[in-house]
């Protein structure tokens, strides 16, 4: 059972539009004591966060945005259905959460929410950057005028929290408004500007700051440029600030696996726990520090304000192929993680474009492509500058997420052309004023991601590294007399059920130059992405104990031929694959979901295991031609 549903909870919800404060005001009243469900029979998720009031518990229900009660995209049509009692049980009272340098757009929403007649208050955020702007507004004013109670709050600093909480201790005494606004558009319009007139007192001038960035950061030159420019540098800064601290945990995973090996009986516990835990998991979390600083650049771009205007810059692009500024919004979310990114469709209104974007997230560059990514170039890119500050290794990384973009770019304008044709409704969306967000809140955002991708480690990659080093130690060969060590685990790895199942798997990706080791990482990447990087430090450890996996695969070389397994033309086409394949069950599962369907998560995954086959063929070839004529 739920906290929301025991006797006595007080449900409160928080409504307002996006970047109103809305989910800042919620960790701030929470504490950041949240949970992540479904509405019943609904895939849009809800936030839901405990609330203590002096003995009184109540439950904070974060609503999706919303600019209206009048719903077009699925997010709103959950707010609509939950305050109609449709979905789940509505919340007892409203909070209405508008930015105070925006209250004449969201008097339109408080009127709606007004005309349901639920107990409500509005709470005004971001009122210090009111007055910074010298804009005047009278709280009692507007509180007589809408007839509910009305707060001021400061959310990332604690500002008025104290006294909102005492506020909603008791939402059956708030006063109600004596008469509920006309129903009309045109009346709302005309009550809206009525409540405006009377209360605000000096309104706010416009930020200086954000309109001088703006005609930079919009212009349809300089705007495009400036986002290339920022994208450089990031992936320029990945290798160069994250390689120390790679190195360092890549030691400390080396003394780990020494202890352990120093403590336990020789044999294959001793084995089990070096190669199957330590080298497997390891392999993974040695990647953390990339991690997090690419999410850090994702959640600082965010909170800025920078994401809403790259939304706008691109939206004449996406319009060329049919799509919207929003659909894009979603795609930059996928850069982090397919599934966000998927989930995010659910504020496009159109139900085509929204599958459209669903099915072409995937190709876009998530974090768990990242560990191979860094792998095979730390290991195979020289560290050489092209030109000024620029590396190659990173120009190498970027080239690989571009390729994403634009092929996800150009799936979507086929779709949009022959399966999925459809005209888009208007692109709305409210550009906040740029501000500089707490560090507490990136900590906390960067935290949760980075504390994320550590749990996966800690579960979905720790059990398929066990059962990994189970199928690559089983069935056990005894050894024939006289054969040296490494001949001796070269025909175990060969012989067990990992090795066999590569060798089943190795015709088939021959042409793209992968033997059935990297067959066997294939496999095991359907499970996760970073899979792969686990199963190559499995092989590996076991060939090797005492060299690096960027060393490992460098120097592996194929015993038959005495050529190197990972040559260029190979490293190109393995890293081409994993820019298309969709090899990732959890982003078919939520495809699944959002689509409620299997056909489609099967299209998506048969149309990328095309491309990636095509393109890594296309690659070794070219790369193997180049490398020749060189």
């Amino acid at each position: 059972m739920s906290a929301a549903s025991g006797a006595g909870v007080l449900r409160l919800g928080l409504i307002g539009s996006p970047n109103s404060g809305k989910t800042t005001l919620f960790n701030a009243l929470t504490g950041l004591r949240a949970k992540v469900g479904n509405y019943p029979g609904v895939t849009v998720e809800r936030l839901e966060g405990e609330l203590h009031l002096d003995g009184r518990r109540a439950v904070v229900i974060d609503l999706p945005g919303t600019y209206s009660l009048d719903p077009i995209s699925p997010d709103e049509q959950v707010v609509h259905r939950l305050l109609a009692g449709e979905i789940d049980t509505p919340p007892e009272a409203l909070v209405m959460v508008v930015d105070a340098c925006s209250l004449e757009r969201s008097l339109l929403l408080v009127a709606q929410v007004l005309e349901r007649d639920i107990p409500s208050c509005l709470v005004l955020t971001m009122t210090d950057e009111l007055h910074a702007r010298g804009g005047r507004l009278d709280l009692a004013r507007l509180e007589r005028a809408l007839g509910i109670p009305v707060r001021g709050v400061v959310g990332h600093r604690g500002l008025g929290i104290g006294e909102l909480r005492e506020l909603l201790r008791h939402p059956e005494r708030w006063d109600r408004p004596p008469i509920r606004p006309p129903a009309s558009p045109a009346e709302r319009a005309a009550w809206a500007d009525s409540v405006l007139a009377h209360c605000l007192e000096q309104r706010p001038a416009r930020h200086a700051a954000t309109e001088a960035i703006d005609r930079v950061v919009l212009h349809p030159v300089a705007g495009p440029l400036l986002f290339a420019a920022v994208m450089v540098t990031f992936f320029q800064l990945i290798f160069a600030w994250a390689l120390p601290a790679m190195d360092f945990i890549d030691a400390a995973i080396a003394v780990m696996a020494d202890s352990a090996r120093a403590v336990l009986p020789a044999g294959m516990l001793a084995d089990f726990v070096t190669n199957g835990v330590i080298a497997g998991v390891g392999s993974v979390l040695a990647f953390l520090p990339q991690i997090v600083l690419l999410f850090t650049a994702l959640y600082l771009l965010e909170d800025v304000g920078y994401m809403a205007r790259a939304a706008f810059v691109v939206d004449r692009a996406m319009g060329r192929i049919g799509l919207e500024g929003r659909c894009f919004v979603s795609l930059l979310s996928s850069y982090a993680c397919a599934i966000p990114g998927i989930m995010a469709t659910r504020s496009i209104p159109s139900p085509r474009n929204r599958l459209v974007t669903i099915l072409v997230a995937p190709l876009m560059t998530c974090s768990a492509r990242l560990p191979l990514y860094a792998l095979l170039i730390g290991a195979f890119v020289p560290a050489t500058t092209v030109w000024g500050p620029l590396g190659l290794q990173g120009l190498t990384l970027l080239g690989l997420y571009l390729l994403g973009a634009f092929s996800a770019l150009a799936v979507a304008a086929i779709l949009k052309r022959t399966l999925l044709s459809g005209d888009s409704l208007p692109f709305y969306m409210e550009l906040p004023s740029y501000r500089w967000p707490p560090p507490k809140l990136i900590f906390s955002q960067v935290w949760g991601s980075a504390s994320a991708f550590v749990r996966r480690a800690g579960s979905i990659i720790l059990v398929a590294s066990m059962l990994l080093w189970m199928l690559l130690s089983f069935p056990r060969l005894t050894p024939a007399p006289g054969i040296s060590e490494t001949e001796a685990a070269r025909l175990q790895l060969e012989q067990s059920f990992a090795g066999r199942a590569g060798h089943v798997l190795e015709p088939a990706i021959a042409p793209l130059g992968f033997d059935w080791k990297i067959g066997v990482g294939l496999l095991a990447s359907l499970a996760a992405r970073e899979v792969i990087v686990a199963t190559l430090a499995q092989i590996y450890a076991t060939s090797n104990e005492e060299t690096s996996l960027r060393a490992a695969v460098r120097a592996d070389v194929d015993p038959e031929t005495g050529l190197p397994v990972f040559d260029p033309p190979t490293v190109a086409a393995l890293l081409v694959f994993f820019v298309f394949a969709l090899q990732c069950m959890s982003t078919l599962a939520i495809m699944r979901r959002e689509t409620n369907s299997w056909r489609w998560p099967a299209f998506a995954f048969g149309y990328m295991l095309a491309l990636a086959y095509g393109a890594s063929f296309a690659a070794h070839r070219l790369v193997g031609w180049w490398t020749r004529s060189a």
